[in-house]
């Protein structure tokens, strides 16, 4: 089955990353050690992103931030270990530092800033047993999984800071989904009937506890709440380095999750929330969903270039139910150029914008607000953001990446909290971005 294409330093599938121990003495392995246990199906290594980021407009504080992830992985073949034919292990924690200003601090945006951002802290996140079987053609994942490593992901896409877990998904499912930095038990079902198709199910423990309270570790191990179910199509072409012709990955899915939700307007009276004769309790509504789609599409391919070469562009479209979700529609796009640079074949520069409604109950609900309280507020309406971004290798391994992002209607178009009849203003982002991969 074709792999997926990936950055230089992203683990995508539990496939470690180009190593910037390639460029070190010895290959990084004095003693031979690393080779020795990789020819015995063990692997392992380490991730390191920092990145500085400044506010230099808008929001609700100006500023600037550093911030960083570690990250430790360990993968085991024992098909070379023990025997094993078609059983693997996967493994990976996190060191995360600084990583809640930007985003929390600085705008209280819906929409990513940068994809390691989350709450401070020393954690697992995914630790799972996968068997294959028929030829590699069907696969049966179990343990503690991340829906963001196989679901709804563009290929494209993962060059850019803001490209992560989907906003629609984050702002709708408890805690945030089983995503990154969080984790949670399930079982993944994979079916490769050819190299062009893959079909994927899932179910997950539906909430995996917030990461800044409940799951402050990764460590909780949750099986108890309403599940998560997923189920993915895959469509894929041209995958092959030898392939000469415009390669494209086509994925189409959704998901169930069988908890409760609250109405973003009603109350179990049948009144608006926001009615001072409400009783305030909101409507409970069995169950939320979503459904989406995924493009990745090459435009160019250079002569002799593989499928993540040239010029791609990507897009991801979703939507929910208005009354049970705080976002009803996701759109996002972008495109890329790979190897496009005369004497820098691994750079990649490119273009990207995600785009947040908010919920027609919930702009309702604000608008409730408003004629019952008679106060001035803005109404929400949809968040959204652009992202310029390059990223040069340093060496094999190792990346250096400036961008430039501008928040429109940060939340969503909420109040300021400083002065809540305005909304927080629009802000420009800079930064600068680097990865390591050993």
């Amino acid at each position: 089955m074709a792999e997926p294409a990936m950055a230089e330093t992203d683990i995508v599938d539990g496939i470690p990353p180009v190593s910037i121990a390639t460029s070190m003495p010895a290959d990084g392995d004095p003693t031979g050690s690393r080779r020795w246990l990789a020819q015995h199906g063990i692997t392992y290594g380490l991730v390191y992103t920092g990145e500085a980021l400044g506010n230099a407009s808008g929001g609700i504080r100006r500023g600037n931030l550093y911030q960083g992830k570690l990250e430790a992985f360990a993968a085991v073949d024992f098909g070379k270990f023990a025997g094993w034919q078609g059983l693997s292990f996967f493994g990976n924690a996190f060191q995360i530092h600084r990583t809640a200003g930007m985003r929390g601090e600085h705008f209280n945006s819906l929409i990513t800033i940068s994809n390691i951002e989350a709450v401070p802290s020393t954690r697992l996140s995914e630790l799972w047993l996968e068997q294959k079987l028929f030829d590699d053609r069907f696969g049966f994942r179990f343990g503690q999984l991340a829906a963001d490593a196989e679901f709804f992901i563009s290929d494209y896409s993962r060059m850019f800071l803001s490209s992560d877990w989907p906003t629609i998904t984050g702002a709708n499912l408890p805690s945030g989904g089983p995503a990154y930095p969080l984790a949670t038990p399930g079982v993944r079902w994979r079916f490769d009937p050819d190299k062009n198709w893959s079909a994927l199910v899932a179910v997950f423990n539906g909430d995996p506890g917030e990461q800044g309270t409940v799951n402050t570790t990764g460590t909780n191990f949750r099986i108890n709440d309403p599940p998560l179910l997923m189920g993915e199509v895959q469509y894929r072409h041209n995958q092959g380095k030898d392939d000469s012709g415009l390669a494209g990955i086509y994925r189409l899915g959704g998901w169930h999750h069988f908890g409760e939700f609250h109405d973003h307007r009603y109350g179990t009276d049948g009144l608006s929330l926001a009615s001072p004769l409400s009783n305030g309790i909101a409507r409970r509504i069995r169950g939320n969903s979503g459904i989406y789609g995924v493009i990745d599409q090459q435009i160019y391919r250079p002569v002799n270039g593989g499928p993540d070469s040239g010029i791609g562009i990507f897009s991801r479209i979703s939507a929910s139910p208005s009354d049970s979700s705080h976002i009803n529609f996701f759109f996002d796009g972008g495109i890329v150029f790979s190897s496009m640079i005369p004497g820098r074949p691994n750079d990649k520069f490119g273009a990207s914008f995600i785009y947040a409604n908010i919920s027609n109950h919930a702009r309702a609900f604000d608008r409730d607000l408003i004629f019952h309280s008679g106060n001035g507020q803005p109404v929400r309406d949809y968040e959204m953001t652009i992202e310029l971004s390059y990223q040069a290798q340093i060496k094999p391994g190792w990346t250096l990446q400036p961008t430039f992002q501008y928040v429109t209607h940060p939340g969503g178009h909420i109040s300021d909290p400083d002065r809540p009849e305005r909304p927080i203003k629009n802000g420009a982002i800079f930064g600068v971005r680097t990865t390591i991969a050993y």
